[in-house]
């Protein structure tokens, strides 16, 4: 198989006030895959993800060991410009992203800052927008746009860096149902390795073929979604629970 875009080997991290977040973890995820990332509260989720562009590592102050490496180069600080060009992180609330005037201005901030300017720019804008059917706001303010539209300009802020992976946290949270499967779309169509974190177990099923299963800083399980969610012991042991009524198993067919 090929050399996996994101290597995690033997990953395991405590924060400086001693708390233990993950203990020796591994994870393997290959160009194209879309990948979720379950798991309870305190699991280890967030820790993670801020290990895979560099955010958390043990040079910055934490206590760990193991390695991290996007494309075979390793997550050390001497890469970290590259690293962050290569794992774009979309959090959780869009707010943390937009802080400009303009949708534009917001957009171009990451290459801009790469060094493109000119005529380049403003078409990686467009592009990035285009891709997130949000080309049509961009001179307008972000604070004037839904919470929908502002996750969607947030996404094309990373894709604006042209990552190779897109890491995404609680991607559906807050969002209305129209907007979550407007999301959803845009996910699917995307040509970019995504690991996706999400309590929103019906969200997984429907963007990612595979889950990883993160407990108490370890990975418990790593499956085909459908799975995973059809596993009761797993789901039971691990506090993941399927919304009311909702049964994989009556599902006759899903996007890839």
């Amino acid at each position: 198989m090929s050399t996996p875009v994101l290597d995690v080997r033997g990953l395991a991290f405590a924060y400086p006030d001693g708390h233990q977040a993950l203990f020796g973890l591994d994870l393997h995820v290959h160009e194209g895959e879309r990948v979720a990332l379950l798991g309870p509260n305190g699991a280890g989720k967030t820790t993670l993800v801020l290990h895979l562009n560099g955010i958390l590592s043990a040079e910055s102050g934490g206590h760990g060991r193991g390695t991290v490496s996007v494309s075979g180069l390793p997550v050390v600080k001497k890469h970290l410009k590259e690293i962050r060009r290569r794992v774009g992180i979309v959090f959780q609330d869009p707010d943390d992203q937009l802080f400009l005037g303009t949708v534009r201005q917001d957009v171009a901030f990451g290459p801009a800052n790469l060094g493109l300017q000119g005529a380049a720019l403003d078409r990686r804008v467009m592009e990035s927008l285009e891709r997130v059917g949000m080309a049509d706001f961009v001179d307008r303010p972000p604070h004037h746009l839904s919470y929908g539209q502002r996750r969607r300009v947030a996404v094309a802020t990373v894709l604006a860096m042209e990552p190779e992976i897109l890491v995404l946290d609680e991607p559906s949270s807050n969002l209305d149902p129209a907007s979550r499967r407007e999301l959803a779309d845009i996910l699917r169509s995307l040509d970019v390795t995504v690991l996706m974190v999400t309590h929103d177990l019906p969200y997984a099923l429907e963007l990612c073929p595979r889950s990883v299963v993160l407990s108490e800083g370890v990975v418990v399980a790593d499956r085909p979604t459908f799975d995973v969610l059809t596993d009761e012991a797993l789901m039971a042991a691990h506090r993941l629970e399927l919304p009311w009524g909702f049964d994989p198993r009556r599902i006759d067919s899903l996007p890839a």
